[in-house]
C-alpha cells in the first residue's frame, strides 16, 4: 500500500495532466517553481501547507477535498487510527482528516496542530465563500482573514466566509484546533 505522500504526489500530477498544464504553466498559475512542482509530483519533496494552498488555488480546489482525493478508504465510518495525518515538513503543521472521506458529501472536518510560533500563509484562495467554523481547542492562535485578525482561545469559536489571503500564527504553546468546511 502507498503512503499519504505517494498518493499525493501521484494526484498532483494527475490535477496538473487533467488541466492540460505543462509544468511551466502551473508554475505561472500557481508561483511554484517548476523545479519544485516537478519534485512534488515525483514524490522527491513533500509539499508545504503553503505550496498545497498555492495549488489548490490554482486549482480552484480546497485543500481538504485534495486531501480527501488521496484518501484510501471510503467507509461512512473512520475511527481516530484509521484518520490520515499528513505533515507540513517545514513548519511541523499536522493535518489530520476527521471526516470519513466522501466524494457526494460536501461538509468535512479537520483537526490542525500547529507548534509554537509556527505561522502558515495561504496567500490565494481555492475556493472563495467556502464557509469555516474555526474551534481552537489548545494554546493559542492568531487569524489574520483577509486583513482581519482574530486572535483565539481555547474555546473560541471563529465563523467565516473564506474569501482572501488567510495566515495562522500559533501562540507560545503552540494551538489545535478543530475546523470545520461547509
Amino acid at each position: 500500500m502507498e503512503d499519504l505522500n505517494t498518493r499525493l504526489a501521484k494526484r498532483l500530477a494527475t490535477l496538473r495532466q487533467q488541466n492540460g498544464w505543462s509544468l511551466d504553466q502551473l508554475a505561472q498559475a500557481s508561483g511554484i517553481s517548476r523545479a519544485t512542482l516537478s519534485r512534488m509530483e515525483k514524490a522527491e519533496v513533500s509539499p508545504t501547507a503553503e505550496s498545497l494552498g498555492q495549488l489548490c488555488a490554482a486549482y480552484a480546489l480546497p485543500m481538504s477535498r485534495l486531501m480527501v482525493q488521496v484518501e484510501d478508504t471510503h467507509a461512512p465510518l473512520i475511527t481516530a487510527d484509521q484518520q490520515q495525518i499528513w505533515q507540513d515538513p517545514a513548519t511541523g503543521f499536522e493535518r489530520r482528516q476527521v471526516s470519513p472521506p466522501a466524494p457526494t458529501l460536501s461538509g468535512e472536518v479537520i483537526e490542525g496542530s500547529l507548534p509554537p510560533g509556527q505561522v502558515i500563509t495561504y496567500e490565494a484562495v481555492s475556493r472563495p465563500g467556502l464557509e469555516h467554523h474555526l474551534l481552537l481547542q489548545e494554546g493559542a492562535l492568531c487569524l489574520n482573514q483577509s486583513g482581519q485578525i482574530f486572535d483565539l482561545r481555547p474555546g473560541d469559536c471563529l465563523r467565516y466566509h473564506l474569501n482572501g489571503a488567510t495566515q495562522f500564527t500559533a501562540g507560545a504553546e503552540g494551538a489545535r484546533y478543530i475546523l470545520v468546511l461547509i
